[in-house]
C-alpha cells in the first residue's frame, strides 16, 4: 500500500462504516438490501453525518470569509502605504501590519478554505471504495468497513439501471446509456449548485469595498475555475460520488442561504435587506455576524504600526561621545 492509501485508510473505514450504518438501518425499516436506492440513501446520510460535524468548522468560515471583506479598505490602504518600499525593513514592518489586521478582524486567508479541506480526505476515501468495488468483488475480498458479501450487493446495485460503481469515462456494467445520461446530469447538477452557491455570496453578501477589492478578483476567477475542475473530473467519478458531492453541494447551498438571510455582511446588499424587512416589522437592527471588534484590538493595531514606523526610521551611523 503507497503513502497516500496508508493515509486514507482509516478514512476509508470510517465512510464505509458510516454509509454500512445507514444501509442497515434502512434494511431494517423494510428496504430492499439490495435495491440501489437503499444505497443511495445511505450515501446521503453520510454527507448529512460529515457536514452535521462539519457545523462549527462552517461557522469559522463564514466568520474568517466575513473578516477578510471587512479588512480590505484596510489592507488596500497598507498596500498604498508601503508601495514602491523594497528594503528588508519594510517589508517585515508590511508583514506585522498585515498579521495585525488579520487579528483585528479574527481572520485569515486560509480559514475560508477549512471546511473544503477537512472534506477532502473523505471525499477521496469515498471514491476509493466506490471505484474498487468491482475489483474487491473480483479479488474475494471486503472494502473498508465492508465485507465480501455487502461489496457483491453494492455492486449489482442500481438506480435506473446505472451501477452506483459506474462512471462515464470508465463504464462499469449495466445500460451504458443510462450510466452517461445519468452521469452528464449529475455532473451538471454538481457543477451548477457549486456555481449558484458562490454566486450568491458574490451578488448579495459582500460590502462595495470588497467588490472593488484585489481579493474580488480572485474570487471571481474561483467562481469560474472551481466548478470547470470539478465537472471535468466529474468524468472519471462513480455515479455513487457524484450523488455525494451533488448532495454536499445542495447542503452548502442551504447554509449559505440561511446565513445570507439572516446574518450577511456589514455594508451587503443582504444586510440592506435584512435592515429593511426588520425595519418593516418595526424591529431594531441587530448586531451582524462579522463586524468589527473593540477599539482596543484597534489600537494594537496602531500601536504596531507605530512601533514599525520607528524601526524605518534612518539613523545617523556616527554619533559624538559626550
Amino acid at each position: 500500500m503507497d503513502i497516500f492509501g496508508t493515509i486514507l485508510a482509516p478514512f476509508k473505514w470510517l465512510v464505509s462504516a458510516i454509509m454500512l450504518g445507514f444501509h442497515d438501518g434502512l434494511s431494517f425499516l423494510g428496504l430492499p438490501p439490495e435495491n440501489g436506492w437503499t444505497w443511495t440513501l445511505s450515501i446521503i446520510g453520510l454527507v448529512m453525518v460529515i457536514r452535521a460535524a462539519l457545523i462549527p468548522v462552517f461557522v469559522k468560515q463564514i466568520k474568517a470569509q466575513r473578516g477578510m471583506q471587512l479588512l480590505q479598505p484596510d489592507l488596500k490602504k497598507m498596500q498604498a502605504k508601503y508601495k514602491g518600499k523594497t528594503d528588508q525593513l519594510s517589508r517585515q514592518a508590511m508583514a506585522q501590519e498585515q498579521m495585525a489586521l488579520y487579528k483585528k478582524h479574527g481572520t485569515n486567508p486560509f480559514s475560508a478554505c477549512l471546511p473544503m479541506l477537512i472534506q477532502m480526505p473523505f471525499f477521496f476515501a469515498l471514491f476509493q471504495v466506490l471505484s474498487g468495488v468491482t475489483q474487491a468483488r473480483q479479488a474475494g475480498t471486503g472494502i473498508g468497513a465492508l465485507s465480501h458479501e455487502q461489496v457483491v450487493q453494492f455492486d449489482e446495485s442500481s438506480i435506473f439501471g446505472a451501477p452506483l460503481s459506474a462512471s462515464l469515462l470508465h463504464g462499469g456494467g449495466g445500460d451504458q446509456t443510462v450510466v452517461w445520461i445519468l452521469s452528464i446530469v449529475m455532473i451538471l447538477a454538481m457543477t451548477a449548485s457549486q456555481f449558484i452557491t458562490q454566486k450568491q455570496i458574490m451578488a448579495k453578501n459582500m460590502s462595495e469595498e470588497a467588490m472593488a477589492s484585489p481579493f474580488m478578483r480572485q474570487q471571481k476567477m474561483m467562481l469560474y475555475i472551481l466548478p470547470l475542475v470539478f465537472g471535468v473530473g466529474g468524468i472519471n467519478f462513480p455515479i455513487g460520488v457524484l450523488i455525494y458531492w451533488t448532495t454536499t453541494n445542495l447542503w452548502t447551498m442551504g447554509q449559505q442561504f440561511f446565513v445570507i438571510r439572516r446574518m450577511p455582511t456589514p455594508g451587503s446588499p443582504a444586510a440592506k435587506a435584512l435592515a429593511e424587512r426588520r425595519a418593516a416589522k418595526g424591529l431594531p437592527s441587530q448586531p451582524l455576524l462579522g463586524a468589527k471588534k473593540d477599539a482596543d484590538v484597534a489600537a494594537e493595531v496602531a500601536a504596531v504600526e507605530v512601533k514599525a514606523q520607528q524601526r524605518i526610521q534612518p539613523q545617523r551611523k556616527n554619533r559624538k561621545k559626550k
